[in-house]
């Protein structure tokens, strides 16, 4: 059983820059596609990132051109640089892996954006 954990998250102010990790227990190699997604209490969680092995990057609309998805697999983990941060990016971000089997899901880290 692969375990996520994401690291990285906490305070910052608006205009400011965080990254997160999301470092699995075992090798990322096993993954075809990996995501990050964020939550807001009361709210579905949404999804922010995702990446497709070899393929793609998609980002939802109000992150494009501040936030980037990267995998490093010597590391065995995955990325989120988020920049110029506003408030409403203020959630609980979770990283999520899919492999031919199932999805994996890391327990979330929060990220709080204000002044």
């Amino acid at each position: 059983q692969v375990e996520l954990a994401e690291s990285g998250g906490g305070w910052v102010q608006p205009g400011g820059s965080l990254r997160l990790s999301c470092e699995a227990s075992g090798s990322m190699r096993r993954f075809y596609a990996l995501a990050w997604y964020r939550q807001v209490a009361g709210k579905q969680r949404e999804l922010v990132a995702n990446m497709v092995r070899g393929g793609s990057t998609d980002y939802t609309d109000s992150v494009k051109g501040r936030f980037t998805i990267s995998l490093d697999d010597a590391k065995n983990t995955v990325y989120l640089q988020m920049n110029s941060l506003k408030p409403e990016d203020t959630a609980v971000y979770y990283c999520k892996a899919l492999d031919s089997m199932q999805d994996y899901w890391g327990q979330g880290t929060q990220v709080t954006v204000s002044s």
